[in-house]
């Protein structure tokens, strides 16, 4: 399961937060880091496997990002999920 790039949604399937969505942040062999900006802020990435993570067709632009960047474009997403 290839694909993932930086700045793409990811949604967790395993884990104790399990449906949370975040954004992906960096990339290696086996795992991708994540971020959500309030708990899971730049300074401290959420590691996990890739094959515990749901792409979602959306890719962002992160340069210059920061946790305030990250918490508004989940927010976005959200609201275009309810509708």
């Amino acid at each position: 399961m290839e694909g993932f790039k930086r700045g793409m949604l990811a949604r967790s399937k395993a884990g104790h937060d399990a449906g949370t969505i975040y954004v992906i942040i960096d990339i290696d062999d086996a795992y991708v880091y994540l971020a959500d900006g309030r708990i899971r802020t730049l300074d401290k990435l959420k590691k996990k496997k890739k094959r515990h993570v749901q792409l979602i067709c959306r890719e962002y632009d992160l340069t210059d990002v920061k946790d305030a960047d990250i918490r508004h474009l989940l927010k976005i997403h959200n609201k275009e999920e309810k509708k």
